[in-house]
């Protein structure tokens, strides 16, 4: 017992002087492995951004209180954000379980039951025991840094669903008032076919037209009136759609405004090498990457003798037979050493399927991140095509109301036959349609290049410091 202590001494020192955890690759390392063909340029190549850095707080740039009070309905209730939040929840816990491992292990036994003793021994006492692996090839402190990585990059593609969300329910909320202007549009168009249906019995009547611009005008107006019937039914859908992502009954009662809002202010997009530093869903990939890492670490070590430090009191006593006499309670210490001799290349073959797991992780790395830039020069793209073509169909609706408002004065006086009107007014009306699809695809792009560029729809939270667990999933504002 008395080189005990010196014995504790010295497995304490090596355990301290074990060598520290190898850290995982670098981002700038693991891109060049998972997309050594990827050249990354100064600036975006397609047209349509401003220059300045990503601003956060995109959902205030559309001024529509409506909308964010909807967006903010969904970060509480949609469900596939509880499914997210809950994810997070179970990556927390099993860092904790991870995280346990590396402190000493303290158990209690005890029984009784006099001379019965529940197993009729007779035996009585109480007894605390003592375990603590000494972590000296780094074992157990990998698997608690991978399960602190991963839940990191739980964290991270939790904040990037709730984006997600902010940015599906701002499309649908755009789309859901496009399928109103287009079916107001058709009754429109549904109202003008019907004066027209009673000009051409007007002019029946009093001899100056025929029955055949009387049938023209009837079957155009019924075509209208199918389009609207279908233009409806959109709407509801669409509706039903907002509610859906909101987590309320799809009854399609949500009110939605009868006009578009104006497309903001070109948007900050920043210097392509910052997307990856910068969108959640990357950073969460690359965070995987580390979590493989400390994984394959972990199944080396493991190949490695594991050494625990062991020490228990106990007190026994016993009503039916005399114990041998000695010290009661008794102290005890010591230490264990297990080794693997042969396993049949069991281990070998763990860490040859967690080094599969890394090759993986840093793939699945280079696929977001090629995915990401995709998304922003696509976005870019779109957007400015969608800005030119409004320009022109601006310009073409403009025109046509000039030519259908010519093109029913010439029917009036005579100088012109139905058809004519007819054909205009198609024209028009395919013109107006194809206006209100491009306004409304240009905001919906707009939302898809805050979203590709990950700047955040409500003010980011700000970083924790070295050293303390990042934030979870932000609680949703009620």
């Amino acid at each position: 017992m008395r080189a005990l202590p010196s014995v504790l001494a010295v497995t304490v020192a090596a355990a301290l002087g074990a060598c520290a955890l190898k850290p995982p690759p670098e981002r700038d390392e693991i891109t060049q492995e998972a997309a050594a063909n990827r050249q990354v340029p100064q600036k975006w190549t397609a047209p349509g951004g401003a220059p300045g850095a990503v601003a956060d707080r995109w959902l205030a740039s559309f001024s529509d209180t409506q909308l964010d009070e909807l967006v903010w309905e969904a970060l509480a209730y949609n469900p596939d954000l509880r499914v997210a939040a809950a994810r997070v929840e179970q990556a927390m816990a099993y860092q904790k379980v991870a995280g346990a491992t590396l402190y000493p292990q303290v158990n209690l036994l005890a029984r009784g039951g006099g001379k019965m003793s529940g197993d009729s021994s007779g035996l009585e006492g109480v007894g605390v025991f003592v375990n603590w692996e000494l972590d000296l090839w780094g074992r157990v402190r990998s698997g608690a840094a991978a399960a602190e990585s991963q839940y990191v990059s739980a964290a991270l593609d939790n904040e990037y669903a709730r984006q997600s969300i902010a940015a599906q329910v701002a499309k649908s909320w755009f789309l859901a008032t496009e399928a109103r202007m287009q079916k107001a549009l058709a009754e429109e168009t549904v109202r003008a076919s019907t004066r027209l249906v009673g000009l051409a019995q007007d002019r029946l009547r009093v001899g100056v037209g025929d029955e055949y611009d009387v049938r023209l005008a009837q079957a155009n107006l019924q075509t209208f009136r199918d389009v609207g019937q279908n233009l409806d039914a959109a709407y509801q859908q669409a509706l039903r759609s907002l509610e859906t992502l909101a987590g309320r009954y799809p009854a399609a009662v949500v009110a939605v405004r009868p006009e578009l809002a104006p497309a903001p202010a070109p948007v900050p997009v920043g210097m392509p090498s910052e997307l990856l530093e910068r969108r959640p869903d990357v950073v969460a990939a690359e965070r995987r990457v580390a979590a493989a890492f400390y994984r394959t670490e972990e199944a080396k070590a493991a190949r490695l003798p594991r050494i625990s430090l062991t020490a228990a009191v106990t007190s026994i006593s016993s009503e039916l037979f005399v114990l041998k006499q000695q010290d009661n309670p008794v102290w005890s210490a010591g230490a264990s050493l297990m080794a693997p001799l042969f396993l049949g290349g069991q281990l070998q073959g763990q860490v040859e399927v967690r080094t599969a797991e890394q090759k993986q992780a840093v793939a699945e790395y280079g696929r977001i991140g090629a995915r990401a830039f995709g998304e922003v020069e696509n976005a870019l793209s779109n957007g400015f095509a969608l800005d030119a073509r409004e320009a022109i169909l601006k310009q073409a609706v403009a025109e046509n109301e000039r030519a259908v408002e010519l093109a029913n004065v010439r029917y009036r006086v005579g100088s012109g036959d139905l058809r004519g009107v007819l054909q205009q007014s198609l024209a028009l009306y395919a013109a107006q349609v194809s206006l209100i699809r491009v306004r409304s695809e240009g905001l919906v792009q707009r939302v898809n290049l805050y979203l590709a560029l990950g700047g955040s729809f409500d003010e980011r939270p700000a970083e924790a410091p070295a050293g303390e667990d990042p934030p979870a999933a932000s609680e949703p504002r009620q």
